[in-house]
């Protein structure tokens, strides 16, 4: 029984323990979390109260940027404001002066206008003035004609055939007084006439003429030779066509080649070249390159040379060197197959000779001369006719103007200023009109100049065609009553573009319409 108590005790008194022990636990955990609780929140409010000063810091910040934009943004407009403020009282200033400018013109042209108005009174005032006065003429006039009809007994018409009688009478005295006046100048130009006399005969003269070729053959010591011009595949002919720009013809003529090429430097530099290389020895490509270029270089000094010695030659001084190289050029230059430094030296003779006769300056002669042809030796890519592109050249390198027009107008594409134009014309027509200077069968020659006269014969209204000047010029013969003055334009024009088309020929020809009136009455 008293153990049973006891356990009864010890059981209620472990259990008591378990309740207090747990109450005293829970009050414990209670208390840490009320703490935990306390701590939490103080936390909370600190956090709160950080959170508020910072979001007013912000908030003041924001407030003063926005102030600092609205004062910026304010300035700006402002100045904007005041620039537009200054542009429009600009504005308004120069329109006002502009106003004031127009009104100004105004009050002038409105001045003008009242003048005007005061001459145009003022002239038609003059005008009926000048009509009462012309009525007046007349009428006086016609009084003196009655009154010298009733003096002189003579009716109008009889009158007028008096006084042409008498202006017949003495026209006739007068053109007696002009006939005797021109035998009497006639008499002192017989020195004149002589001069012509003689620059006739010179016309009719003959001299020497080379004709150029398009070829030239260089001897070979053996047929083995060409062998080593053509090199191994062909390497040498082609190396040595391409650095000369001329072909070399090796065919089975014995011991010769043929180089062939419308340029007679390019041949001459071929040629040379081509016989230094056979004298050397060593032909290769380039060996070939290296001779030309030499060959060349040395052909260009040598022009140099020849274009002094022809001067020194004619007896001309102060020439420009560059005048002198292209007068040396000329050596491998061809006018239509004739040589072009033998052609001008020719000429240059020719003016001389001519200007002695006429008492002319036979230096300044030969100097236009020589130089007529000088545009032929210029680059090909220079454009208009030869006689052009050598007054151009004259007037480059300051050569006399009378030398500089006889060049521009030897073929009549300006005019002429002074007799030694005329010289070098007819000169150069006498070196190179004559049969034989130039490369033209006289049958091609004869056939060219009957198709341009059956050309021009086969228009409307034309009579007799005339080929003159070796076939420079063709002159047109009309019917007056079939072709007036501006149908002989247009005829001339369509004559010209008919040839161009039609025709192959040197240089230009020049088409010549001559319409010519005559009236005949016979007295029986």
């Amino acid at each position: 029984m008293s153990e049973a108590l006891i356990i009864i005790f010890s059981l209620a008194g472990a259990i008591s323990g378990f309740f207090i022990a747990y109450f005293i636990t829970n009050k414990a955990i209670a208390a840490k979390v009320a703490l935990k609780i306390s701590q939490a929140e103080q936390e909370a409010q600190n956090i709160k109260k950080e959170a508020e000063l910072t979001s007013n810091n912000l908030k003041k910040e924001k407030l003063l940027e926005v102030k600092e934009e609205w004062h910026r943004r304010k300035q700006e407009f402002e100045n904007d404001a005041n620039q537009k403020k200054q542009k429009l009282q600009a504005a308004e200033k120069q329109l006002k002066q502009r106003e004031e400018a127009v009104e100004e013109k105004l009050n002038v042209i409105s001045r003008k206008e009242k003048q005007l108005q005061a001459l145009d009174e003022e002239i038609a005032r003059k005008e009926m003035q000048i009509k009462d006065k012309m009525i007046e003429v007349h009428k006086i006039i016609e009084d003196q004609i009655k009154v010298l009809e009733q003096i002189s007994g003579l009716s109008r018409e009889e009158a007028k055939k008096t006084l042409i009688d008498n202006y017949v009478n003495e026209a006739k005295a007068e053109a007696a007084v002009i006939m005797k006046q021109i035998k009497d100048e006639a008499k002192m130009n017989a020195q004149k006439e002589a001069r012509n006399i003689i620059i006739e005969a010179i016309q009719r003269t003959a001299a020497d003429h080379s004709v150029e070729s398009t070829v030239s053959v260089v001897n070979l010591d053996s047929d083995e030779m060409k062998g080593r011009i053509i090199g191994r595949e062909g390497r040498n002919i082609r190396a040595f066509e391409a650095a000369t720009g001329i072909d070399l013809i090796i065919d089975d003529t014995p011991e010769a080649v043929v180089i062939s090429g419308f340029d007679p430097f390019r041949r001459e530099v071929a040629k040379v070249a081509l016989e230094k290389l056979m004298v050397d020895g060593r032909i290769h490509p380039a060996r070939i390159e290296e001779i030309v270029e030499k060959t060349k270089k040395e052909l260009e000094e040598d022009i140099i040379r020849i274009g002094e010695n022809t001067l020194l030659e004619l007896g001309l001084h102060n020439m420009h060197p560059e005048l002198t190289r292209l007068i040396g050029k000329m050596k491998y230059r061809s006018s239509y197959g004739q040589n072009l430094l033998n052609h001008s030296i020719e000429v240059a003779q020719l003016c001389g000779i001519m200007a002695i006769e006429l008492d002319l300056d036979p230096k300044l002669a030969k100097r236009a001369g020589l130089l007529h042809d000088i545009g032929k030796c210029v680059e090909q890519n220079t454009e208009g006719p030869h006689a052009l592109v050598g007054l151009e050249i004259a007037k480059k390198y300051k050569e006399n103007a009378i030398v500089a027009n006889a060049i521009g107008a030897h073929h009549e594409d300006i005019e002429m200023e002074s007799p030694y134009a005329v010289i070098v014309q007819a000169a150069d027509s006498i070196s190179g009109a004559r049969p034989g200077a130039r490369r033209e069968s006289l049958e091609n020659y004869v056939k060219r100049l009957e198709k341009l006269e059956t050309l021009a014969q086969s228009f409307d209204g034309v009579i007799k065609t005339f080929a003159i000047q070796a076939g420079r010029e063709v002159r047109v013969i009309v019917e007056p009553e079939k072709i007036d003055d501006i149908t002989a334009d247009n005829l001339a024009n369509d004559i010209a573009q008919r040839i161009e088309q039609e025709m192959e020929y040197p240089g230009q020809i020049k088409v010549i319409v001559i319409r010519e009136r005559r009236s005949v009455s016979l007295a029986k």
